[in-house]
């Protein structure tokens, strides 16, 4: 049995670095954490002192065109709440052609929904395009439906 003791030398310079590095990482850390929980914060203040809006009641519509299909997007709204988003003379091609319309729109029309505005919000990094051209076409149709003052 041998046994070889080893010995480790570590010189004051090295231990200041690892150190420095280690503070350095705990730092951005924090700041990850803090960043990401005001992120939210923000759109849960909006959403409480946003005023409900006044329209005209009725259903008001707005086109999508995408390639050579148009798609309506339809808003329903009484005196001053949104009662439903949906899609409307939505093809069956274009739903094959277009997969991510239906999800999108049902996840835009659940948010806006539920803060009775188009204020604050938001939607996944993944389906963004898909989402701005959705959003657009009900702010024009909510544009529509708005009293003017």
């Amino acid at each position: 049995m041998s046994a070889k003791t080893k010995i480790v030398v570590l010189h004051m310079k090295e231990l200041i670095m690892i150190g420095a590095l280690v503070l350095f990482a705990i730092l951005l850390i924090v700041l990850f954490v803090t960043f990401s929980g005001q992120k939210s914060k923000p759109e849960e203040a909006l959403s409480e002192t946003t005023e409900t809006m006044a329209y005209t009641p009725g259903i008001y519509t707005s086109n999508v065109k995408l390639s050579d299909s148009v798609i309506e997007v339809q808003v329903t709204v009484d005196a001053d709440h949104i009662n439903s988003i949906e899609l409307v003379n939505l093809d069956e091609t274009v739903e094959t052609m277009y997969p991510l319309v239906t999800p999108v729109l049902n996840d835009l029309s659940a948010q806006i929904l539920e803060k009775q505005s188009i204020e604050g919000i938001t939607y996944n990094p993944d389906n963004q395009y898909t989402s701005v051209v959705l959003y657009n076409a009900i702010a024009a149709a909510l544009e529509k439906a708005t009293v003017s003052p």
